[in-house]
C-alpha cells in the first residue's frame, strides 16, 4: 500500500508542497489558501480537497451563489443549444467551485469516457454526460461505469443503435474493454464479438436509453470463459469483477496525479489490491494518493505539465482576477487554441496530455494569454489587472521585489534573487507576465 505523508526535515510541509497539492489536486491555490493549508499541515489540507470546502470556509474567489449561477449558465447553454456556452458553464465550475476536485475528477472522467459532441450534435445530452461524471466522481467504479455506459452521449458516439442481433457491431463492446475497464491484453477477439452481442438491445430516443428487446440477442455467449444468456447488465458486473478493473482503475488515478516516471507497478498494483478489496472505491483511491508519501515525494514535485484548464484557471486564481472574473467564454475559447477544447476530444482516447501539451504552438499561445489577461482583454469590460493591489493587499507593500517573491511563492522552484535582477526596471504588469511564461509557470 502507498505509505502515508509525513513531513520531516528531508521533505517538510513547505509552501512548495501545500502548492503542489493544489496544483495537482485542483486548480491552484490562492495566496490566502497556500497560507491558511502552510498553517494547517497536510492533513486538514488534504481533507478541506477530498471532501470539499464546506460554506463557511468558502475563499472571496467563490460566489455565495455558486450552485444558483452554474445552474443558470447550464441551463441557459442547454436552452440555446450553443456547445460553446456549456464549454463556458464548465469552465466558471472549475474556477469557482468549492470543490475543485470534484472538479478536476470529472475532467479526468471526461476524458477516460472520451466522448465527443462532433458525433453526439446535443448539448443536453453532452451537458448530462458531465453532471453524471461530476454526481460519481468518487463513488464505487461501478456506478459511475454503469451509468455513463447507458447514458446516451455514450450509446450514440459508439455506435450502440446499430449494434442489432443480426449485425452486431463491435465499438461499444471494444471500447467498454479497452479503454473503460480492462485495458489491452486483457480480452480476446472472441470475448469483443460475444460482449457486442451481449450489448445488442442498448440504444438511446429522444436523449435518453432506451433498451428494444427485439433487437437483443438472448442467445448463450461465453465471455472471459464463462457460458449464459449474458445481457449488457451481465457484462458490466463480468467488467467489474475482473481483476485487471481494478488494475485499470488504479492506473488512471496515478496517471491523473503522479508526474513522469513517479509510480512504479508495484504500487499501482497495491493501489489496485485495495481498490479491489474495497469495491472499486474511486474515492478511497484518490484520497490514499493524495495522502502517501510518494504523492509529496521530490521526484513527484514539478514535473507535469499542466493541462489547459490547469494553467489557465490557475493564472486566474494565482492573480485573484475575481472582481469582475473573465469571460469564461472567452476562456474556453483559449482552452481549445491550447490544445483542449472541451467536449470535442480528438478520439476514443482521449487527449494524451503530458509533455504533449507543450508545443511551439502552444507556449507561444501560453505567452498570448498571459498578455490578454493582465491587459484585461478577458475581462468585460476591458480593464487591467490591478496586480499591485493585489500583491500589496498580501504582502503589505508592492515593490518589485515583493512583486517577484508574490509570485515565487506560487511557482516555489524559482530563484527570487535571479528574476529580481532580470526583472528589474519593468513595471508590475510586465513583471507578472514575465512570471506566467516561466517553465515554473507550465509545471506542477
Amino acid at each position: 500500500m502507498l505509505k502515508r505523508y509525513q513531513p520531516t526535515d528531508q521533505q517538510p510541509w513547505d509552501v512548495h508542497r501545500v502548492v503542489h497539492l493544489h496544483r495537482r489536486a485542483g486548480f491552484a491555490a490562492t495566496w490566502n489558501e497556500i497560507q491558511r493549508d502552510l498553517k494547517d499541515g497536510p492533513d486538514a489540507a488534504v481533507s478541506r480537497l477530498v471532501q470539499g470546502r464546506q460554506p463557511d470556509e468558502a475563499d472571496a474567489s467563490e460566489p455565495e451563489t455558486f450552485e444558483s449561477m452554474a445552474d443558470v449558465i447550464g441551463s441557459a447553454a442547454v436552452s440555446s443549444e450553443n456547445i460553446n456556452r456549456l464549454k463556458a458553464w464548465w469552465l466558471y465550475r472549475m474556477l469557482f467551485s468549492p470543490d475543485p476536485l470534484e472538479e478536476r475528477l470529472t475532467l479526468m472522467w471526461h476524458n477516460h469516457f472520451a466522448t465527443s459532441n462532433i458525433k453526439v450534435e446535443d448539448v443536453a445530452v453532452m451537458r448530462r454526460q458531465n453532471d453524471i461524471f461530476r454526481k460519481y466522481c468518487r463513488a464505487p467504479f461501478g456506478e459511475l461505469l454503469r451509468r455513463v455506459v447507458k447514458d446516451p452521449a455514450v450509446l450514440v458516439w459508439l455506435d450502440a443503435d446499430a449494434n442489432r442481433k443480426e449485425h452486431p457491431n463491435e465499438n461499444l463492446a471494444r471500447e467498454l474493454m479497452e479503454l473503460f475497464s480492462l485495458g489491452v491484453g486483457n480480452y480476446s477477439e472472441q470475448d469483443v464479438k460475444q460482449v457486442a452481442r451481449a450489448l445488442t438491445g442498448w440504444t438511446s430516443k429522444n436523449g435518453r436509453f432506451r433498451y428494444v428487446p427485439e433487437y437483443h440477442d438472448d442467445g448463450e455467449k461465453t465471455i472471459f470463459g464463462k457460458t449464459d444468456h449474458f445481457d449488457g447488465d451481465d457484462v458490466l458486473t463480468l467488467m467489474l469483477e475482473h481483476p485487471a478493473c481494478a488494475r485499470r482503475l488504479a492506473w488512471r488515478i496515478c496517471d491523473t496525479f503522479f508526474g513522469e516516471d513517479v509510480i512504479d507497478d508495484a504500487s499501482i498494483d497495491a493501489l489496485a489490491d485495495g481498490l479491489r478489496q474495497r469495491h472499486l472505491d474511486v474515492g478511497w483511491g484518490v484520497e490514499t494518493v493524495l495522502r502517501s508519501q510518494i504523492f509529496f515525494d521530490d521526484t513527484n514535485l514539478g514535473n507535469r505539465v499542466l493541462g489547459p484548464e490547469e494553467f489557465l484557471i490557475g493564472a486566474v486564481r494565482v492573480l485573484e482576477a475575481f472582481d469582475p472574473p473573465p469571460s469564461t467564454l472567452l476562456l474556453a475559447e483559449w482552452s481549445a487554441q491550447l490544445g483542449r477544447d472541451l467536449f470535442y476530444p480528438p478520439n476514443v482516447f482521449g487527449w494524451p496530455g503530458g509533455r504533449n501539451w507543450i508545443t511551439t504552438r502552444s507556449v507561444i499561445g501560453r505567452a498570448n494569454f498571459a498578455d490578454a489577461l493582465l491587459d484585461g482583454l478577458l475581462h468585460q469590460p476591458q480593464k487591467t489587472l490591478p496586480i499591485q493591489e493585489v500583491v500589496s493587499k498580501r504582502l503589505g507593500t508592492a515593490s518589485e521585489s515583493d512583486i517577484v517573491k508574490f509570485f515565487c511563492t506560487h511557482f516555489p522552484n524559482c530563484d527570487p534573487k535571479r528574476l529580481q535582477t532580470e526583472l528589474s526596471g519593468k513595471n508590475a504588469a510586465q513583471i507578472a507576465k514575465s512570471m506566467l511564461v516561466l517553465p515554473q509557470a507550465q509545471l506542477a
